[in-house]
């Protein structure tokens, strides 16, 4: 086990599953990403959205990445999601698997 360094974990919600691995897919193959996981079973989210509480069925995304590539990752699922506001949470990596850690690296660069 190491520091995360770089590492990062981003989470998206997205309103279907093929939106979903459209993204997913899409910066995986920039490599802005090393992975997308895609969370098949709908979760429900519960939001306040133009002075009203609402509720969703949603897919979460959960994308593995690096510091450095978050700019442009953003930008990606800005481009291709299909909401107005898209969720794009940040999560720091505090540690994980040295050889894992090398993977995420090397496949994003």
């Amino acid at each position: 086990m190491k520091s995360g360094g770089q590492a990062r974990i981003v989470l998206v919600t997205c309103g279907t599953l093929i939106e979903g691995r459209s993204i997913g897919k899409s910066v995986v193959r920039k490599r802005l990403a090393a992975c997308a996981t895609l969370i098949l079973g709908p979760v429900q989210s519960i939001y306040r959205w133009k002075e009203k509480v609402e509720t969703a069925r949603e897919h979460l995304l959960v994308i593995k990445t690096t510091q450095k590539k978050l700019e442009e990752l953003e930008k990606e699922v800005m481009r291709k999601h299909s909401y107005d506001v898209p969720e794009f949470l940040v999560l720091p990596v505090s540690a994980a698997s040295g050889p894992y850690l090398d993977w995420l690296l090397a496949s994003t660069r």
